[in-house]
């Protein structure tokens, strides 16, 4: 199973390095993934053999089942532990169900060995923050399905069992479903059913495609794939909105490229692009977690799979976490979607952040915040310093001064977007002998001056002049 660390996109979390031991905390990781519902676990009253998973090409996801170790269990936790770590794990969804030809999983989910693992959890004192039931099994499925009114049965069981376990424990783990990719029928029923024994719905997110595209990089660069996922968050969004449930949204799993991304796009400075964008955009309709595949792991990982330094997004993610609050504030920038836009809070200081990506290799932006009004005014420099005017809205403020703004502009080495070294504010961003992560040290602008976005470049502006009743 693969690692994820979770963020939440008004509040990132995650934490790695030396010297940054607390720079993403608290950390959460999602355990989970392909195989996770063949799994069997070894516990106290499982009595077979424990065996590892063999590959086989005629199984379906091309594996027979495998085994895991209570050993393992008491490794990985004790490795958890000593992280600080928040763990989500997923569990054996397709225990006890029978595969029809058709891809249908059919019968109620076995949750006897999930359960055995519960408890043995529980008396180790290991600390979960959440069980989460299947992986890719809502909708259409990948390799095979559950209907949605089975799954909400299943949920109902996991949580009986969750509650019953942690019945003389101060706090309850969360209870998650379904780990998928979304469909909205397939969402709107499970959520209905489950009702109060669902706290999390996640989904996930590969928007771009196969990592094989040769054309993947257009595609992050084209604000129509970006645009796409919106769609997903704002029925995702209505459903919960319309429930009589509690339940919140996840994004429990996003490589934005499935089969491992692709080396050179996803693990470099182009990636940003995306992946900013989708923290603007999930932070926008109230998700409250966004999980990135992975940590360490195929070609879209935080950090190389190598050598373990940082790739660009993980410098992407540090800043949104230092940089973006909690509170998301109503973002728009017309003219052109090249420009994408969001606001929110600052992060434990006054002021506002905001975040403008330029997907525009041939144009610098230079916008000025009119703050008298409720504009934020642009010209745009393109071939012979054509000009254009447009403006990014923002609510108005209840009180300004005249101050200096932190500004951190994110750049690709030598302009190549497939670099895997980002600039900020020109300066290479690398690890140190010893491993720690470089100081980031923004530049200070006068508040009369007008932002800079060159093109192909992602700007952070900490505004802490602008003091806003939401920001209070």
């Amino acid at each position: 199973m693969a690692l994820r660390n979770c963020l939440h996109p008004v509040g990132f979390e995650l934490e790695t390095l030396k010297g940054s031991k607390y720079a993403f905390s608290p950390l959460k990781i999602r355990l989970g993934g392909t195989l996770q519902d063949k799994v069997i676990y070894q516990t106290e009253d499982h009595k077979q053999p424990c065996v590892s998973f063999v590959r086989n090409t005629t199984e379906m996801f091309s594996f027979t089942p495998g085994c895991l170790p209570l050993s393992r269990w008491d490794e990985l936790n004790a490795f958890f532990n000593k992280s600080g770590a928040s763990i989500i794990f997923g569990l054996n969804a397709l225990y006890g169900r029978s595969v029809h030809p058709d891809g249908l999983s059919v019968g109620a989910w076995d949750p006897s060995n999930a359960e055995s693992l519960i408890r043995y959890t529980v008396k180790k004192g290991y600390d979960i923050h959440g069980w989460e039931l299947g992986n890719e099994l809502s909708g259409s499925g990948v390799g095979t399905r559950v209907a949605a009114d089975q799954y909400a049965s299943d949920t109902i069981a996991l949580d009986k069992i969750v509650q019953d376990a942690y019945k003389n424990s101060e706090t309850k783990p969360l209870v998650l479903a379904p780990g998928g990719f979304f469909d909205e029928g397939w969402f709107r029923e499970v959520v209905n059913k489950a009702g109060a024994s669902l706290d999390v719905a996640t989904h996930h997110i590969y928007n771009l495609g196969p990592g094989r595209d040769e054309h993947l990089l257009e595609k992050i660069l084209d604000p129509s794939y970006l645009d796409g996922e919106a769609d997903t968050f704002n029925k995702l969004q209505n459903i919960l909105k319309t429930s009589d449930s509690s339940v919140v949204a996840w994004v429990g799993e996003a490589g934005g490229a499935y089969n491992s991304g692709r080396n050179h796009v996803t693990n470099a400075f182009a990636f940003s692009f995306w992946y900013l964008d989708q923290l603007g955009m999930s932070a926008a309709y109230d998700t409250k977690t966004y999980c990135r595949q992975t940590l360490i792991g195929g070609n879209y990982g935080l950090l190389n799979t190598t050598t373990f330094v940082p790739n660009p997004d993980y410098y992407s993610a540090l800043l949104w976490h230092r940089l973006m609050g909690r509170n998301v504030l109503a973002t728009s920038f017309p003219g052109t979607k090249k420009i994408r836009a969001y606001t929110h809070c600052a992060k434990q200081s006054q002021g506002i952040t905001l975040l403008l990506i330029n997907l525009d290799g041939n144009t610098t932006i230079h916008a000025r915040v009119d703050f008298n009004g409720t504009m934020l005014h642009r010209r745009k420099h393109r071939h012979h310093h054509n000009h254009r005017k447009s403006s990014i809205k923002l609510p108005r403020s209840s009180k300004i001064a005249s101050n200096t703004r932190e500004e951190y502009h994110l750049t690709a080495k030598d302009g190549n977007l497939q670099s895997q070294t980002m600039l900020l504010n020109g300066n290479a961003l690398i690890v140190d002998s010893s491993g720690n992560i470089p100081t980031f040290e923004p530049i200070y602008v006068n508040s009369t001056e007008a932002i800079t976005v060159a093109p192909f470049s992602i700007v952070f502006v900490h505004i802490p002049y602008v003091l806003l009743p939401a920001c209070s």
